[in-house]
């Protein structure tokens, strides 16, 4: 579906490999993300039926970032996304299964890159009755939590994640995604509206389709419909 021009945004994704992370620090993570996420193929364009039952022109996968350097940008993008937003966190939680990954490359980015030595900790699907068992692993949920996930559809994985937390007596301060659809779900509300609604805490995303759109009308690249992105935007969007 992605034609020549895609292999510009492949050939930056490839010569950032090369880069050392300072440099990275200096080039916006919007567009960070936006290019590595296409290189990767985990942002495609074209036709996809969703869940929902609707066919959206685009479908974002955060579970392809599966090698070292890869997660290390996309995390070096979360860290980024966090601290510009201003909160203030004690450690993070990232739910089984993507969210694992995500908090563990994100607390070496803030330490590495922030010099904030921040903990963090994962849940288990499935209790374990041996070793140290149970079902949460890591550091000790206390002070404020800010959940770590891929993005929040039906918000199933941020409500149990907040049980968890509660549960440990500590206090869920947010949520940090990497992409935002921004569209409408049964009601009038994007489900990170309904999150930020129904617990009171932000939600904090790398970027969101207004940023896409923006992203591709400044880049030129053959064989994606912007159009059918923006009229997605308009019958679906908040």
């Amino acid at each position: 579906m992605i034609a020549a021009n895609y292999s510009d945004i492949l050939q930056r994704y490839i010569a950032a490999l090369a880069k050392p992370r300072d440099t990275l620090r200096m080039q916006n993570y919007k567009q960070t993300f936006f290019e590595l996420a296409m290189a990767r193929g985990n942002l495609k364009f074209g036709e996809f039926t969703l869940k929902s039952g609707r066919v959206s022109p685009y479908f974002f996968n955060a579970g392809g970032f599966d090698d070292g350097r890869s997660l290390e940008l996309l995390s070096d993008c979360y860290a980024q996304a966090i601290i510009d937003s201003g909160l203030e966190f004690d450690m993070l939680f990232g739910p089984a299964y993507k969210g694992i990954p995500l908090a563990a490359g994100i607390a070496i980015v803030l330490n590495a890159s922030h010099r904030r030595n921040i903990p963090f900790a994962y849940n288990r699907k499935e209790a374990k009755d041996h070793g140290e068992g149970g079902t949460l692993v890591g550091a000790e949920l206390n002070g404020q939590v800010l959940i770590t996930d891929d993005v929040i559809s039906a918000g199933t994985s941020v409500r149990e994640s907040i049980n968890w937390i509660q549960q440990a007596g500590a206090n869920a301060c947010g949520v940090a995604i990497a992409l935002d659809r921004q569209e409408r779900g049964k009601g009038a509300q994007s489900a990170a509206q309904e999150v930020e609604g129904e617990f009171g805490i932000p939600v904090i995303a790398i970027a969101g389709l207004g940023d896409l759109i923006e992203f591709l009308e400044t880049r030129s690249v053959a064989d994606i419909d912007i159009k059918a992105i923006q009229r997605y935007r308009n019958d679906y969007g908040i």
